[in-house]
């Protein structure tokens, strides 16, 4: 259902308020050639209203000859910014960045964050960004989870379908998703509602067992039949199964990568208002999932690159992995019980 520029420009105010944004302040928004038109002109307004001082930097698409699809986490390699010396003096002397362009996993997201600039990433529909709006309440929930991840030195995920992965935890840092950038060098995405760290380098081992129903990213499909991966020394060392494990071979062959096998974030999602049947109902080229990632009480892992985290590694491909019906436990304390979010008491 379209959504009126009067909501989206409540929508970004919303937004932008649970963002500090200031008077004064200098809002750079990042754009390139598959920005959402409504949600360009909406976030100009909404800023403008509020007093920032608003610029716009609009950068041609690259890696047209490696992307596998024009979904923005297809290919992961260099970004417009790469080498691009005026448009990143612009970005380090913003306030904040509206990237609705996708910087994700870049060096040059981390070099921006680094000098002080705030960046919130929006490339959802307008009515995923409307329907999921963040709260207050979204950032304790998210806090609580992360807060729990951070005490722990072991995740355990299993499932009915056969999961038994172990993952030590604590080398890296946690990670809160909450959908605003309410601090100086914070990043977020809008919509989120989930948070994450990364594996010790070279521990995660075990068996993990893709059911139907769970969710490839950036592939945005369902699973129609189970997919086997096997986890040895923080790697996947094979996938097996039927027609969606051999797609999935194929794509991830292509990248020839040993990179692109590695656990990369590991976490749950937090976000009620999120649900897992959402990606059904959009074409592949209209949304980037974030319905899919965020549902309260998935398992989201991934594989390739843990840059984000501070880590040495990077790769072109990212492939996010939502799945159904898991128990996620730390330190042997359930958190999340067949697919079902625990809070308060169900937490003792």
């Amino acid at each position: 259902m379209p959504v009126s520029d009067a909501d989206m420009v409540r929508a970004w105010t919303h937004v932008l308020t649970l963002s500090k944004l200031k008077p004064q302040e200098v809002v750079t928004v990042l754009t390139s050639d598959g920005t959402h038109p409504q949600t360009l002109r909406t976030a100009l307004i909404a800023a403008s209203n509020l007093g920032a001082r608003v610029n716009r930097l609009d950068l041609p698409p690259v890696n047209a000859e490696h992307a596998h699809s024009r979904d923005s986490l297809a290919y992961l390699g260099t970004t417009p910014l790469t080498g691009n010396r005026a448009a990143m003096a612009a970005l380090k002397e913003s306030d904040l960045v509206l990237d609705l362009m996708t910087l994700l996993f870049s060096p040059e997201q981390m070099e921006i964050l680094e000098s002080g600039t705030k960046i919130l990433l929006a490339v959802e529909p307008p009515e995923v960004l409307v329907r999921l709006l963040p709260s207050l309440e979204d950032k304790a929930t998210v806090g609580e989870a992360t807060a729990l991840l951070k005490a722990a030195k072991e995740m355990h995920v299993t499932s009915r379908a056969g999961t038994d992965l172990r993952l030590p935890i604590g080398e890296f840092p946690t990670v809160q998703e909450y959908g605003f950038v309410d601090e100086p060098g914070r990043w977020d995405h809008w919509p989120s509602g989930f948070g994450f760290t990364f594996p010790n380098e070279g521990q995660a081992s075990g068996r993990i067992v893709l059911d139907k129903g769970d969710i490839l990213l950036p592939m945005k499909s369902y699973l129609t039949s189970q997919i086997e991966m096997t986890v040895e020394r923080g790697y996947v060392t094979a996938i097996t199964g039927g027609l969606d494990a051999d797609l999935l071979n194929d794509y991830m062959d292509a990248f020839a990568d040993p990179e692109a096998y590695a656990i990369s974030h590991i976490g749950w999602g937090t976000q009620k208002r999120a649900r897992w049947s959402t990606l059904g109902l959009y074409d592949r080229e209209q949304t980037l999932g974030m319905d899919a990632r965020a549902f309260a009480g998935n398992f989201l892992f991934s594989l390739g690159p843990n840059n984000e985290a501070g880590g040495s590694r990077t790769t072109a491909c990212h492939i996010d992995i939502p799945m159904r019906n898991c128990t996620v436990r730390l330190d042997g304390r359930e958190v999340v019980r067949e697919g079902k979010l625990l809070a308060g008491k169900e937490l003792a």
